[in-house]
């Protein structure tokens, strides 16, 4: 039996080779990563695996047993906006979202890029979420919450 600590909680992983997003999704309702193109193309099921972004939907569960996987809905201490994690919160004050599928991944992709380089540079920034896709187009917006998160001008 393979373990997968998810948000904290060790959790036991019947199948190795079962999809991680599915397992998050469908296996423990955690349904904040999401289903996009199911080759990790865009970025909607991204989630942290010991600290760094990756595509749930291209990982199988036995690649990441033994680490700390966390997903969008372990990030937030709370349901208020103070609770939120800063890089949620930088995207509520930027309103850089419309439909909001896209955004699960890439706040999760963010808050990666900022554990790397904590005060990234707009290059950094575009490059860090370039595999992300956003239908809507938010993608300037979706920046300047990346550059309010680190602290920098929005």
């Amino acid at each position: 039996m393979l373990t997968v600590t998810v948000n904290g909680v060790p959790r036991e992983v019947v199948r190795g080779d079962r999809n991680l997003l599915s397992f998050l999704r469908y296996d423990l309702g955690l349904t904040g990563s999401k289903y996009g193109c199911g080759e990790g193309l865009c970025g909607a099921c991204t989630v942290l695996v010991d600290g760094q972004p990756l595509r749930a939907c291209m990982t199988t569960t036995g690649a990441v047993a033994g680490g700390e996987v966390t997903t969008i809905e372990g990030v937030a201490t709370g349901e208020t906006l103070e609770d939120l994690h800063p890089v949620q919160r930088a995207f509520v004050e930027e309103q850089a979202m419309q439909c909001g599928y896209c955004i699960p991944g890439f706040v999760m992709g963010t808050i990666g890029l900022l554990n790397r380089e904590p005060h990234p540079s707009a290059g950094q920034i575009r490059e860090a979420l370039a595999e992300h896709m956003c239908r809507c187009g938010t993608y300037q917006r979706i920046e300047k919450a990346v550059q309010r998160a680190a602290g920098g001008e929005a």
